[in-house]
């Protein structure tokens, strides 16, 4: 028989403070991964309506982005999406942008990136 994880609550029915922080952090970090997916699927959504691309091939664009300038996914999204709202890219980010773009677009003419 294996333990649970989770501590059982004292008999009056309250868990101990160590149990209640470790709750709490849990709680965080599962709220933040939430917020970053969410994040990761709007930016996923913009390249797939401004490139024609399938979501598998817009998810590979914005993982090689990420690897290719060292930057972390959710952050690489949230700096798509500020773009699709009037923000400049990084230039590092636009020129990678733009070319795993073109590696994954089904469309030749499809439209381009632009950094400014």
């Amino acid at each position: 028989m294996t333990a649970s994880r989770v501590p059982r609550p004292a008999p009056d029915g309250t868990r101990d403070d160590a149990a209640n922080v470790r709750l709490e952090q849990e709680n965080a970090q599962l709220r933040q991964a939430v917020a970053s997916h969410a994040r990761i699927d709007q930016a996923l959504g913009i390249l797939i309506a401004t490139h024609r691309m399938p979501p598998a091939a817009g998810f590979e664009v914005l993982r090689e982005v990420s690897q290719r300038t060292n930057t972390k996914l959710h952050t690489v999204a949230e700096t798509v999406v500020g773009w699709a709202l009037g923000q400049p890219l990084p230039e590092s980010v636009g020129q990678e942008l733009e070319a795993a773009v073109q590696r994954h677009s089904r469309e030749p003419d499809s439209p381009e990136v632009r950094t400014g």
